[in-house]
């Protein structure tokens, strides 16, 4: 069987470096990053763009893991705190901290990151899916990606961007 191979390029926001990846259809492609010490992983089908750290305004009752929003072009995005939402360490922004911004159904979403590693793929056979585990909470995980010696946390976007906004989907 002749795998049909698609190009795709990244270009981050800030950055100079444009990547370009082949794959084929066996293979899924993942923007790889950085909420503290972990390396986590998301689909690349759904990041519309990644951009610089850019001022959040407070939204009065939002939920504690929604920082705010932000007017991308135009358009108010919602924006997750991803180390409220994960129950992490606090971390400061930096130089690297970015905001990812996903295609949510109809609506656009965005969530804060510390640093944008890479954009690489990752095949089926390197992905196990998670364990049940008494004491932690795995609900925002999709599966662990298993390349070159690193653990990537692959994060379910269903999950993690499901919070009372409309998806676009009856």
């Amino acid at each position: 069987m002749n795998a049909r191979t698609e190009k795709i390029n990244v270009l981050i926001q800030g950055s100079s470096e444009q990547t370009e990846i082949s794959s084929n259809h066996d293979d899924a492609q993942f923007v790889a990053f950085n909420l503290g010490k972990e390396e986590y992983a998301v689909d690349i089908l759904a990041v519309q763009e990644i951009i610089r750290w850019a001022n959040i305004t407070r939204v009065p009752k939002a939920p504690s893991f929604v920082k705010g929003v932000i007017n991308l072009r135009g358009t108010v995005i919602p924006v997750v705190d991803s180390h409220i939402r994960f129950n992490l360490t606090h971390q400061e922004i930096t130089d690297d901290s970015r905001i990812i911004v996903f295609k949510w159904g109809e609506t656009m979403v965005g969530m804060t990151i510390d640093h944008v590693t890479e954009v690489l793929k990752i095949s089926n056979k390197q992905i196990e899916r998670p364990h049940t585990i008494d004491g932690i909470d795995n609900q925002y995980i999709k599966g662990i990606g298993k390349v070159d010696g690193r653990l990537l946390i692959i994060m379910d976007l269903a999950k993690v961007l499901n919070f009372g906004i409309h998806d676009g989907k009856e």
